[in-house]
């Protein structure tokens, strides 16, 4: 089992982004155990390895920040559970996709356990619930919401930064992005799907699930 920290109030970007790659670097020499930490950022913007400048609708809203992550635009905030993982791919199987795969499996049996159906998409990395309460979409397929965004990097192997799942975050400030560039459909949190879900409840789900989909 990896080591696993929750980091106490709101953890600046920068210094969080460069002890982790100090962790990462550590794990790959064999200095220090696999990691997960469990974190909220202050309001902000982060930029993916695939971004465009378009997507970054209102670029003075919040600071913003490159990532060296795969994927597009994310925001991450208060509210919002962010997941760093760092684990040694060596020693769990050189397979970024089936890597991909656990972490969005590892988030659809956490929201499970508040009976929220989480779902993947094809073409679409991250988890995605239907909104049978929302007008469908203008061509009558079901308007869905994005809950949790995965953007994950590999270096020698051992992964670092993960996933994020939106618990109680202030929606409004996704629109100042075009969230991993997906246009025609929207974001939603556990609370705003009317769950009385609280951060150390995610964080209890997560724990339980984690052994599940990442053994050893």
């Amino acid at each position: 089992m990896p080591q696993i920290d929750i980091l106490p109030g709101l953890a600046p970007y920068a210094e969080t982004l460069a002890t982790m790659e100090a962790r990462v670097a550590a794990i790959s020499a064999g200095m220090a155990p696999e990691a997960i930490w469990l974190l909220e950022h202050p309001a902000l913007y982060t930029a993916g390895t695939s971004s465009k400048p378009e997507d970054l609708t209102d670029p003075t809203r919040f600071p913003v920040f490159v990532a060296g992550r795969g994927g597009q635009y994310t925001y991450h905030g208060p509210g919002q559970r962010v997941v760093y993982v760092m684990l040694d791919l060596n020693t769990r199987g050189r397979d970024v996709r089936q890597f991909v795969c656990a972490l969005e499996n590892w988030v659809i049996g956490t929201l499970a356990a508040f009976n929220v159906k989480g779902e993947r998409r094809t073409g679409r990395v991250g988890v995605w619930v239907s909104r049978p309460d929302k007008e469908p979409n203008p061509d009558g397929t079901p308007r869905e919401d994005k809950i949790a965004a995965i953007g994950v990097k590999l270096r020698r192997w051992v992964s670092f930064h993960g996933i994020s799942i939106n618990v109680e975050p202030d929606l409004s400030h996704f629109s100042g992005i075009v969230p991993c560039g997906i246009r025609d459909h929207g974001v939603t949190s556990l609370v705003d799907l009317g769950l009385p879900v609280t951060m150390s409840d995610l964080d209890a789900a997560l724990l339980a699930e984690f052994p599940r989909h990442f053994p050893g």
